[in-house]
């Protein structure tokens, strides 16, 4: 795969009217470029098609939900079917008692349920529901870890270093104008566990819940380090604190279980999303009974209009179905192709000289410019060239591939070996076309 001439006259045309009814022109500011965004016309399997014809190798894939390729037939079928029986009840059906019991027996942490629609609804469910359950106020996160964009979460995903503090005891750095003074939130860095024994120490008694994506994909593809979570599992039994996951990216793609079952961690509660559905809105809280029934019982509230919407909930049994029924073909292509494509890009990036850091589990994985031997942390992370992947991302989109701006992979059992490698030819490309730098 060489550079193509990408036309964008539509596109253009399209970004103009945009930005004259849209604010910024976009519906997300995770959507926001330098330049023309790219407009999609269509999308399947591992491929988009955009207003203009180009044709793109997606690695984006949602950012995440497209974990079986876009429009499965199965997840089309099951939607199609159900939009001719109803779109929404606002009351109970069938279909949600049949997604709750497999979530259960898929999810170690899984013994109650409640759905939402996206994961900034569940993350907030779960950070509630720990305060009401244990009585306590404050809840402790790591640096870099994004848990939605409402008000009480959105504090130091990627702050500036120099209003951040010090490493070892990080301030909450507010993500956006217009957010409330952060006066029950504790932040402590990534794989630090001396750091995260002393925080700890500090607010004994206040800390309701640890919160934390268990493999860290909002910033970077970070793994804990060997034995942090299982340390961490341990402090918050020590302190009477609940351990919460966040596997609005990780669940799912990492396992039928999600990452507490390929990391052999339980927390207390999860939050669910993105590829639990094929790509339509359906979140989900799991956790231990015991506190689970803290909502059961009418002592936490949790409610919305379209929790358990029925059209999601048909995409989300859909899917799991495929997933839990066919785990071995299903996680045995994401892993073989994610390393693949990891092994690929490491030696296209040798091969041009480019100081490059490819990490992450296979599924998902990131790409780092940096000479570092590894990337631990968000402050690890704030250190690569950042701008330079940004420029590494156009170059791509000029060659027919689509990734995450800031150089995340997501992997779908619809790529192929054909496309892997001309995924890699055009990586090489694109790195031998960027100003020296």
């Amino acid at each position: 795969m060489v550079a193509m001439t990408r036309s964008l006259d539509v596109s253009r045309d399209l970004h103009a009217t945009a930005l004259r009814h849209l604010a910024g022109g976009v519906s997300s500011d995770a959507r926001r470029t330098s330049g023309v965004p790219l407009y999609v016309d269509r999308a399947e399997g591992a491929r988009l098609w955009d207003v203009d014809g180009n044709v793109y190798l997606d690695f984006v894939l949602g950012q995440g939900p497209a974990l079986l390729g876009h429009c499965p037939p199965a997840v089309v079928e099951a939607v199609s079917r159900q939009v001719a029986r109803g779109i929404v009840y606002s009351a109970q059906h069938e279909a949600e008692v049949r997604v709750a019991e497999r979530l259960c027996s898929m999810i170690p942490s899984a013994e109650r349920v409640r759905f939402n629609t996206v994961g900034s609804e569940a993350a907030h469910a779960a950070w509630r529901l720990a305060r009401g359950h244990t009585r306590r106020p404050k809840i402790l996160k790591f640096e870099g870890h994004y848990h939605g964009w409402l008000d009480p979460v959105l504090y130091s995903v990627h702050p500036a270093v120099h209003l951040a503090g010090p490493a070892d005891s990080p301030v909450p750095v507010p993500g956006t104008a217009g957010q409330p003074q952060a006066t029950d939130l504790v932040i402590a860095p990534w794989n630090d566990l001396d750091a995260l024994t002393e925080i700890m120490a500090e607010h004994a008694g206040e800390i309701a819940a640890v919160v934390c994506e268990p493999v860290l994909c909002n910033t970077g593809a970070i793994e804990p380090l060997p034995g942090f979570l299982e340390a961490v599992r341990a402090l918050c039994d020590e302190h009477g604190s609940l351990l919460v996951f966040d596997e609005i990216i990780t669940g799912f793609r990492l396992a039928p279980g999600g990452a507490q079952e390929y990391l052999g961690v339980t927390p207390d509660l999860a939050v669910f999303g993105k590829a639990m559905a094929g790509g339509m809105q359906v979140s989900a809280l799991v956790g231990r009974a015991a506190v689970m029934d803290t909502i059961s019982s009418g002592k936490v509230a949790h409610a919305g209009t379209f929790n358990s919407q029925p059209v999601g909930i048909a995409a989300a049994e859909a899917t799991l179905r495929i997933l839990d029924e066919d785990r071995e073909e299903v996680y045995g292509t994401l892993y073989a192709r994610g390393r693949a494509l990891m092994a690929g890009l490491r030696e296209a990036a040798a091969k041009a000289g480019v100081p490059m850091l490819v990490e992450g589990p296979g599924p998902v994985f990131q790409t780092y410019f940096t000479d570092a031997e590894s990337v631990r942390d968000y402050r690890d992370f704030a250190r690569t060239d950042r701008a330079r992947m940004a420029l590494l991302h156009a170059a791509l989109l000029d060659r027919g591939v689509n990734m995450v701006p800031r150089g995340l992979w997501f992997l779908s059992t619809a790529h192929t070996e054909a496309d892997i490698a001309a995924t890699v030819d055009a990586f090489g490309d694109a790195l031998a076309a960027l100003p020296l730098g």
